[in-house]
C-alpha cells in the first residue's frame, strides 16, 4: 500500500497480505456481480409488465432494488479496484462523496421499508379501502419523501463528520470511509456533532423498525384470523405476495446496519 498523502485517506481493506487481498476482491466481485444482476432483473421484470407497473408494491420494490444496486456499489467497486491494483488511497472529495452517497441510500432503503411495510398493511388489513389508500399520488409521495429524507441525513452526517480537524496518519482501518472509524481521526471533541447526528438518526431508525414489526404483526394476525376458505381465497391475491415479501423486507432491514 501507498502512503496516504495529506489531503486524503488510506483504506486498509481486510488484509496486508496481497494473495489474501486479491481472494476477497475476487470473492467480492462474485457477490457484487450476482447482486447486480439480481436486481437488475427485478427492475428489469417490474418494468416490462404492466399489470405489475400497476400495483403499489411492485413500484417500491423497483425502487428498493435501485437503492440496493446503488448501496452496495458505493463501496465494493472502489474496493475489488483497489485491492487488485494494491493500492488504497482516496481523495478528501472522494471520501466525502461516498460517505454522502452511503448514508443516503441507507437510510433511504430503511425509509423505503417502512413505505413498504405500510402499504401490505393495508393490503392485508384494510383490503376494501386499499385502492382509495395507495392510489398514484400516495406512492409518489412516499417514493418522494424516501429520497428527501435520505439526502437530509447525507447532508447532516457528511457535513458534521467533515467539520472536524483529523490529525495523525489518516488511515481508515476499513474498505471504505467509514463514518465511525473517520471519527477515530479526530483531534479534539468536534465529533461530538457527528456523535448527536448518528443518535438522532439511530432513535428513528429504531422508530422504522418498530413501526415494520408492528405492522408485520398485524398482517400475520389477519391472515390467521381468516375464517373460511371463501375469505382465504378473495385474500390470497394480496396475502400471498406478502408473505413472500415480508423475509426480504426483514433481511433488507438487518442489511441496512
Amino acid at each position: 500500500m501507498e502512503n496516504v498523502t495529506a489531503s486524503g485517506f488510506l483504506l486498509m481493506g481486510f488484509s496486508a497480505k496481497p494473495e489474501l487481498e486479491v481472494f476477497y476482491a475476487s470473492l467480492f466481485l462474485v457477490l457484487y456481480l450476482l447482486a447486480l444482476t439480481g436486481n437488475i432483473l427485478i427492475i428489469l421484470s417490474i418494468s416490462m409488465d404492466q399489470s405489475l407497473k400497476k400495483s403499489p408494491m411492485y413500484f417500491f420494490l423497483k425502487h428498493l432494488s435501485f437503492l440496493d444496486l446503488c448501496y452496495i456499489s458505493v463501496t465494493v467497486p472502489r474496493f475489488i479496484c483497489n485491492s487488485f491494483i494494491h493500492r488504497g488511497n482516496i481523495s478528501l472529495w472522494e471520501c466525502m462523496a461516498q460517505c454522502f452517497t452511503l448514508t443516503l441510500c441507507a437510510i433511504a432503503e430503511m425509509a423505503m421499508l417502512t413505505v413498504m411495510s405500510y402499504d401490505r398493511y393495508v393490503a392485508i388489513c384494510l383490503p376494501l379501502r386499499y385502492d382509495v389508500i395507495m392510489n398514484v399520488r400516495t406512492c409518489v409521495h412516499g417514493v418522494t419523501s424516501v429520497w428527501i429524507s435520505g439526502t437530509v441525513s447525507g447532508v447532516m452526517h457528511t457535513a458534521a463528520t467533515f467539520s472536524i480537524h483529523f490529525c495523525g496518519p489518516r488511515v481508515i482501518h476499513q474498505f471504505f470511509c467509514d463514518i465511525p472509524q473517520l471519527l477515530k481521526l479526530s483531534c479534539s471533541n468536534d465529533y461530538i456533532r457527528e456523535v448527536g447526528v448518528s443518535v438522532f438518526f439511530t432513535l428513528l431508525s429504531f422508530g422504522c423498525i418498530i413501526f415494520i414489526g408492528c405492522s408485520y404483526v398485524q398482517i400475520f394476525s389477519s391472515v390467521l384470523r381468516m375464517p373460511s376458505a371463501e375469505a382465504d381465497l378473495r385474500l390470497f391475491p394480496l396475502a400471498s405476495p406478502t408473505l413472500l415479501l415480508s423475509s426480504y423486507l426483514l433481511l433488507q432491514v438487518s442489511l441496512s446496519f
